[in-house]
């Protein structure tokens, strides 16, 4: 059994650690303000890439600054608002198809019969979250008004109230586990792909979109979920190559999954984008993104050699509309 022996350190131990490291440092104030700020644990994640390979003790890169940290750690979170904002619009749209999927084959309440979903859902899990839902002290106003008024309804809400009780992760879950035939092909139809490779998408995005709400690193992260690729295309796709050169010169031969790395996930993003919202320029602004930030390693989050020359992309990035 190993202990825990690291003590904690103050901020201008932190400040001289970095230094003792190598760290170059124009303005010691802004970077004692951003420490103090962002944490030093925090940012220490985005310091990693720029140490010196095969040594056993952390040493910088020659020249390294703190501004090319920072500038790492800016460009991240930026990433990260950049992506939940098309994942909101991709999740809205999943809420909508499900709710109206479901109360058009099934009826307000048709939801509440087990019948419609996988043997393996937890449908009696769906049932007592409403209920404690509804229960809560912090009851929302619909719901509050639902149970008021239509005394002699079921306790749970019809499905349109129920979906928007549910996180993102629940509501992938849900449609993940539809049964009928009937329901998973009138999803289908809407968003353009076959339901095994939605389910897969949702799941992905959902896990995604919490590593962005809770400020996790998407840049250089290799994810546990992972989107499923179409292995037969009637629609625009891109090529996503099984691994790229990790763009090291001390260890060329390193290779990087791009399907485990955010770039996958892109592509599924802009692909559900082109029908939540066909007049978005999210992908525009994905390239604007980049171009501020030239910096950050494009392979350590997966993106292949001269991705935006793919027909996807310059498809995507040749979109006209005003929505952003």
């Amino acid at each position: 059994m190993t202990h825990f022996d690291k003590a904690a350190y103050t901020l201008e131990q932190h400040l001289k650690l970095l230094r003792q490291r190598g760290l170059e440092m124009a303005d010691e104030g802004r970077a004692r303000h951003y420490l103090a700020n962002i944490g030093y644990y925090r940012l220490s994640a985005y310091t990693r890439a720029c140490y010196q390979p095969g040594l056993d003790e952390h040493r910088f890169l020659p020249g390294t600054d703190f501004e090319s940290v920072l500038d790492l750690y800016i460009f991240d979170r930026e990433l990260r608002l950049l992506l939940l904002d098309a994942i909101e619009r991709i999740e809205v749209t999943l809420r909508a198809q499900l709710a109206n999927t479901l109360a058009e084959h099934h009826g307000p309440h048709g939801y509440l019969d087990p019948a419609l979903f996988d043997t393996r859902y937890r449908h009696h899990w769906l049932i007592d979250k409403l209920d404690r839902e509804a229960q809560s002290r912090q009851v929302e106003t619909f719901l509050a008004h639902y149970r008021s008024k239509y005394t002699a309804a079921p306790p749970q809400p019809p499905i349109w109230m129920a979906v928007e009780l549910l996180s993102f992760k629940e509501v992938s879950t849900l449609f993940a586990n539809l049964r009928l035939p009937a329901d998973t092909q009138r999803i289908e139809a809407h968003f353009g792909w076959k339901f095994p490779l939605l389910r897969s998408w949702f799941r992905s995005l959902s896990d995604l979109r919490n590593h962005c709400a809770h400020h996790a690193r998407v840049w250089n992260r290799e994810f546990g979920s992972r989107p499923e690729m179409p292995r037969r295309l009637t629609r625009p796709w891109p090529q996503i190559p099984p691994a790229i050169p990790a763009g090291s010169s001390e260890h060329p031969e390193q290779r990087i999954d791009p399907r485990r790395r955010l770039y996958a996930q892109l592509v599924v993003i802009e692909t559900l984008m082109q029908v939540a919202c066909p007049e978005s320029r999210w992908a525009e602004r994905l390239a604007q993104l980049l171009q501020r930030h030239p910096a950050p390693s494009r392979p350590h989050m997966g993106f292949p050699p001269e991705w935006d020359k793919d027909a996807f992309w310059q498809a995507a990035l040749a979109r006209n509309g005003g929505a952003v």
